[in-house]
């Protein structure tokens, strides 16, 4: 079989761009895995990418999709043969809407353990995203507090696990009472409901002295806000600027609480690059796996031809944890 079922995005727009197609199979090069895809994870980059929004990298699938699980049923030069009929997932870098789609061998992990393929699909771009930025560069350890925006998201979710099995405290913000219990659910200490509450008022009363962490995905207004709350030493990780990419930045805030503020993208870094955080990922998050610190939560699941109404679902935010394609 040389054809497979995949989602093209047709032209730049809405939902309804989102085409049913047959398209060649993808050739793998060295250090490549070929995989048959069970499931694809949805993600934000997915919906700018449709909107024309998101540029794609040179090198990089067009279809979208950047996370999978399934079975390797191909191997390149470079790669064991041992790993054929492997279950893992991937981060890929585009192509996972598809039935097969190609990802490099060092940005694969083993499916762990009682992970079913749909939850295995909702972890690669969560745990990569959440290791390199609240690990790597928020440097979150034990007895810190760290403030998590979207706190429902596939992220949010994911950054709260890690941070909780680490044992820092988690203060969530999240847009209705409904997420808010979901939030404790999965281990915030504090869910604050930004409709009906001033996020930093409340920050501040909990934590005076201010908090260690903010991982903001959300940008615009927010930035100073952030910076409010952030406490001497504290840290900034700005991930996404759903709000907007222009911020009011006032210096002294910065100079005179030593503040570091960082950002990252996962999806331009160099397969080295990722191949790293890759083994980061496999050495922390994997354990707190086996041990039951961290489960996948999974919203929804779609068929594959499905993948409009699953980009209806997260462009209206009323989803908690992941949103998941099922290609098998």
């Amino acid at each position: 079989m040389s054809k497979m079922r995949a989602i093209r995005i047709k032209e730049a727009g809405g939902p309804e761009q989102l085409q049913l197609c047959r398209i060649d199979i993808p050739k793998i090069g060295d250090n490549e895995v070929l995989l048959e895809v069970a499931a694809a994870g949805v993600n934000r980059p997915d919906i700018l990418q449709r909107q024309g929004l998101y540029q794609v990298p040179s090198g990089a699938s067009p279809l979208p999709g950047l996370e999978v699980s399934g079975k390797v049923v191909e191997v390149g030069t470079g790669v064991r043969d041992d790993w054929l009929g492997k279950a893992v997932v991937a981060l890929t870098h585009g192509g996972g809407y598809a039935e097969y789609c190609a990802a490099n061998a060092s940005h694969c992990l083993s499916l762990p353990e009682n992970f079913n393929f749909y939850e295995g699909a909702a972890l690669p771009e969560t745990a990569f995203t959440v290791y390199h930025n609240v690990i790597e560069r928020g440097r979150l350890t034990e007895r810190e507090v760290i403030l998590i925006h979207g706190g429902s998201s596939g992220i949010g979710v994911m950054a709260t696990q890690v941070a909780k099995a680490i044992g820092a405290t988690v203060i969530v913000t999240v847009g209705s009472e409904e997420k808010c219990r979901f939030c404790i659910d999965v281990g915030a200490d504090h869910a604050i409901n930004y409709k009906s509450s001033n996020f930093e008022e409340k920050v501040r009363a909990l934590y005076p002295k201010g908090v260690d962490v903010v991982l903001d995905m959300i940008g615009g207004s927010y930035f100073s806000q952030n910076v409010k709350v952030l406490g001497v030493d504290g840290r900034y990780l700005s991930i996404a600027f759903l709000q907007g990419s222009k911020v009011d930045l006032n210096l002294s805030s910065i100079l005179l609480k030593r503040l570091t503020l960082t950002g990252s993208t996962l999806r331009p870094q160099t397969i080295e690059q990722k191949a790293r955080i890759a083994d980061g990922v496999e050495s922390l998050i994997w354990p707190m796996i086996s041990r039951g610190k961290i489960r996948s939560y999974v919203d929804s699941i779609f068929n594959l031809e499905e993948a409009k109404a699953a980009h209806e679902l997260m462009e209206s935010s009323a989803h908690k944890g992941k949103i998941v394609l099922k290609v098998r």
